[in-house]
């Protein structure tokens, strides 16, 4: 176990729990696997990359993080991100964005990095009628829709690691056609729900879970077969994947 003081307590928690639990590495396997089918190829960033779990599935990836670990490439804010013009072929985030304090800000910058044709690949927390209660009353982030999820706020006020859980679904879901609007050059690609039932009965990071292990991929399966019908309603994570157009493929929208 790492034990540098410039790790977060959090992370290395996660990272136990991580190692401990093979339902959670199952679940956690199958949103990899969709991230990683979406990608073109080329050079992958993913930002806000914590315990560094998807560095450990995707290991060419340059995971990137606000704060230094022993697994993290490079260090560095989302809202002000080191590289140059069009020189990304893939942004990844895995609930990292509802954390941001200014959306608008790194969208802008992921449109700047990623060269026509690449991808931000994004796994967040959706908001549907079941989830909510679930979030709202049982997660320790909070659910507030009663905000502008594009507006920028005080990045230097702002807790790197308080999230807003509402932030996904106002943003590709409520505001869709403002973010299409003020983002013309990031062009949605897809949008899916995921996670029905396994993540929240395997306690996720917790140390508890409700599901053996030797069910997680009959349970994955199930939920993959009833998703399109009830993910709407009930699921709890979102999968969204934005490609980045040329200017003049955009003239053509």
């Amino acid at each position: 176990m790492e034990t540098s003081s410039d790790v977060p307590q959090q992370w290395l928690e996660h990272r136990l729990a991580w190692k401990a639990k093979p339902v959670l590495r199952s679940i956690y396997g199958d949103f990899f696997r969709r991230v990683t089918a979406w990608l073109v190829p080329g050079f992958t960033l993913e930002l806000g990359c914590g315990a560094g779990n998807f560095k450990e599935f995707f290991p060419t990836g340059v995971a990137v993080d606000i704060r230094p670990a022993p697994w993290v490439d490079a260090v560095a804010d989302a809202h002000e991100l080191p590289f140059v013009d069009a020189s990304v072929s893939n942004v990844v985030l895995i609930d990292v964005i509802h954390h941001l304090a200014a959306p608008r800000r790194f969208l802008a910058e992921a449109e700047r990095i990623l060269a026509p044709g690449g991808r931000l690949v994004l796994v967040e927390p959706a908001i549907t009628p079941l989830s909510w209660f679930f979030y709202r009353y049982f997660h320790p982030e909070r659910v507030d829709f009663a905000v502008d999820p594009l507006t920028q706020f005080d990045c230097e006020k702002k807790d790197p690691y308080d999230g807003n859980q509402a932030i996904p679904t106002l943003l590709f879901d409520k505001h869709l056609d403002r973010l299409r609007t003020e983002m013309p050059l990031l062009k949605l690609r897809h949008k899916s729900f995921l996670s029905l039932f396994a993540y929240p009965l395997s306690g996720g990071f917790r140390p508890w879970s409700l599901v053996p292990e030797s069910l997680t991929t009959p349970l994955l399966n199930f939920e993959e077969r009833m998703l399109p019908a009830i993910g709407k309603w009930m699921a709890f994570r979102m999968f969204v994947v934005l490609e980045r157009m040329g200017a003049r493929e955009n003239e053509h929208h």
